[in-house]
């Protein structure tokens, strides 16, 4: 077998965040020699999944880290008596997201045929906390059905009948872009803010404003949420509700979300003959920058000391030498992982008769409801049962997310963590142990702004900051379709992208 400098590499992927690993798992039939490195000692990148003593070193490697990560101002809060099972016990993802059932993804996964690898889970209600003065029902659960508008007990009868001709307006756009049609009239001006789109089109009430807003999952305030980005994805929420079952449109991936995916695609790659080592990431890159000949090749140092050579190599800013990054303006979120002494049956109700438990549910505190003015983002809290493998029964995991970097964030998450256990949890439920940091990315703009490309410098093909959405962000499909054909060249026109057929061998690579 040759050593990893004597091997004339055709790519070296570096990291193993999604996007580079489904680039992993799209050359997994390839052909091509293919390294993949990672200067961490897991899988998964900024997208990975960690037991308890894991993410306590992992928030100790943020604090002191020399290099810019896409994580800072990590800290671990853990009571002395907070009766936490063993660390193995738990599986924590620093990137938790939603996948719609009509993400781009979901097809991706079945073409390729690793989705029988993956387990997925149904994401139930959407929940929104209005304070109330008796302090009973402070969670709405959110309408996201014609039967649920029909049986809601608190919109007005007039308010119902506006909500349906709107959502009736969203399913013929629907139909209309299923049969190549033009869009409906109704569509027209997108570019307002939405309660402004929502009242000059449908006379929707202000009261209803908070409940849509939330399905589209955006991490903006209201106002500054234009229709454009907001409907879409709307949408996407009600046109996925029953694809995969009665009652939900959206799942997580079992025993960690995202980190799962990443090791499916990897695993493909290393059965379809690819190198992996990790702890070792490239230290240093050397591109002739005087030949644009097909033979030409990059010079990377490896963090193990070795030295090899690759027509191409792929990866983000946090993965490439720093002398090699792109100037980037990040966007920041603030976000923790709590585990809380309570399993939190009240907000996993089966949403549709014969519909599964659901693990997850989305919990939703708008601005207003932490005594703040409507200018300001709300708060977004992802539930994930013990039935996601992530924590032991009698316990849940709740990942919080708010667009407001550092302590003020912070202060806003651990205000709406205490309101969410006062109200669906028993009076002793408590935080057991919580991780609370700072995330660097992409925000998918609320404001209507173009997704950016990968950036190609020679033979050099960077990914964007990975994407600070709650949902799986389907660009990330088209980024690695594209960093795909470059590595192929004129292979790609031969290939479909990530269509593949069963391998002989199939039991053996489960």
């Amino acid at each position: 077998m040759e050593s990893l400098e004597e091997t004339p590499w055709d790519v070296t992927i570096s990291g193993t965040g999604i996007a580079q690993s489904l680039l992993a798992l799209a050359l997994s039939r390839s052909g091509k020699k293919v390294l993949h490195v990672d200067k961490n000692p897991y899988y998964g990148g900024s997208d990975a999944a960690l037991s308890l003593q894991e993410a306590e070193e992992w928030a100790s490697e943020v604090n002191k880290a020399t290099v810019q990560l896409p994580f800072e101002d990590a800290t671990v809060y853990s009571p002395s008596d907070s009766g936490l099972s063993p660390s193995r016990a738990y599986t924590l993802s620093l990137s938790p997201q939603l996948i719609y059932s009509r993400s781009q993804l979901v097809p991706t996964l079945v073409s390729s045929r690793v989705y029988r690898q993956l387990e997925f889970q149904a994401v139930g209600s959407w929940w929104i906390y209005k304070p109330t003065a008796s302090g009973d029902k402070d969670l709405y659960r959110v309408p996201s059905s014609r039967e649920d508008v029909f049986a809601d007990e608190f919109i007005s009868m007039k308010s119902k009948r506006t909500l349906m001709k709107f959502l009736r307006n969203l399913g013929q756009s629907q139909l209309n872009q299923e049969s190549s049609q033009e869009e409906s009239p109704a569509q027209d001006d997108l570019s307002k803010p939405l309660p402004e789109y929502l009242t000059s089109k449908f006379q929707v009430p202000p009261e209803l404003y908070d409940p849509l807003l939330s399905l589209s999952l955006s991490q903006a305030p209201a106002q500054k949420t234009l229709a454009q980005y907001a409907v879409p994805r709307i949408q996407r929420h009600l046109t996925s509700i029953g694809v995969f079952g009665p009652g939900f449109g959206s799942v997580l991936v079992k025993w960690g979300g995202g980190s799962e995916i990443s090791q499916v695609g990897c695993r493909a790659l290393a059965v379809g003959g690819g190198v992996y080592v990790l702890n070792s990431g490239i230290e240093s890159l050397n591109q002739d920058s005087q030949s644009e000949t097909d033979d030409q090749r990059v010079q990377l140092r490896l963090l193990s000391g070795e030295t090899i050579t690759t027509q191409y190599v792929v990866g983000s800013n946090w993965d490439l030498p720093s002398q090699t990054q792109a100037p980037c303006d990040y966007d920041q979120v603030s976000r923790s992982i709590s585990i809380v002494s309570s399993s939190l049956d009240d907000l996993f109700p089966a949403t549709a008769e014969s519909g599964p438990i659901p693990a997850g549910a989305v919990v939703v505190f708008p601005a207003s409801s932490l005594g703040l003015t409507d200018e300001s983002p709300p708060v977004y809290i992802s539930v994930h049962s013990s039935e996601t493998a992530e924590c032991p029964a009698g316990q849940s995991i709740l990942y919080s997310s708010v667009s407001i970097p550092g302590q003020q964030g912070q202060s806003l998450i651990e205000g709406a963590i205490e309101k969410l256990l006062q109200s669906r949890a028993g009076p002793n439920a408590k935080v057991l142990w919580s991780l609370r940091y700072t995330q660097l990315g992409r925000a998918v703009a609320a404001g209507g702004e173009t997704l950016p490309a990968n950036l190609v410098s020679g033979r050099v093909i960077r990914f964007p900051p990975p994407s600070l959405d709650l949902a799986f962000d389907d660009s990330i499909i088209d980024l690695v379709k594209d960093a795909w054909t470059m590595v192929m060249g004129d292979e790609a026109s031969k290939e479909i992208f990530m269509k593949f057929e069963d391998r002989e061998d199939y039991d053996d690579e489960e």
